[in-house]
């Protein structure tokens, strides 16, 4: 079984950056895909950015220049460095794992095997 605990969320304004980390316990494999997924009240969740086991990465429009996700060698941590932030980036943001290698083209949708609880992001104007 695998448990992901996200942390570095917070408040902030415009402009201001913070730094997400998240935590994963259990087996991860080698080909494991993960990702950052952000959701507000009344919205569906949505793709923020994720990362192949080959390091290949993949990042929504509204976040491009913006973010980076990384991860270290033994794909434990995974972080997410979030600069020149605006109000519509606030949200309750989501780590997720997947055994999966899985195709660029797929990262951001929702399929994967395990999340976090999230950890909150609010950005004011």
């Amino acid at each position: 079984q695998v448990r992901l605990v996200e942390s570095g969320g917070g408040s902030v304004q415009a402009g201001g950056s913070l730094r997400l980390s998240c935590a994963a316990f259990g087996y991860i494999p080698s080909t494991a895909s993960m990702g950052w997924f952000r959701q507000t009240p009344g919205a569906e969740r949505e793709g923020v950015a994720a990362i192949r086991s080959d390091g290949s990465t993949k990042y929504a429009d509204s976040v491009k220049g913006r973010f980076t996700i990384s991860q270290d060698n033994a794909k434990t941590r995974m972080y997410l460095q979030m600069n020149s932030l605006k109000p519509e980036d606030t949200g309750m943001y989501y780590c997720a794992a997947d055994y999966r290698f899985r195709a660029l083209s797929d990262l951001l949708n929702l399929w994967y095997n395990y999340w976090g609880q999230g950890t909150q992001v609010t950005v004011s104007s």
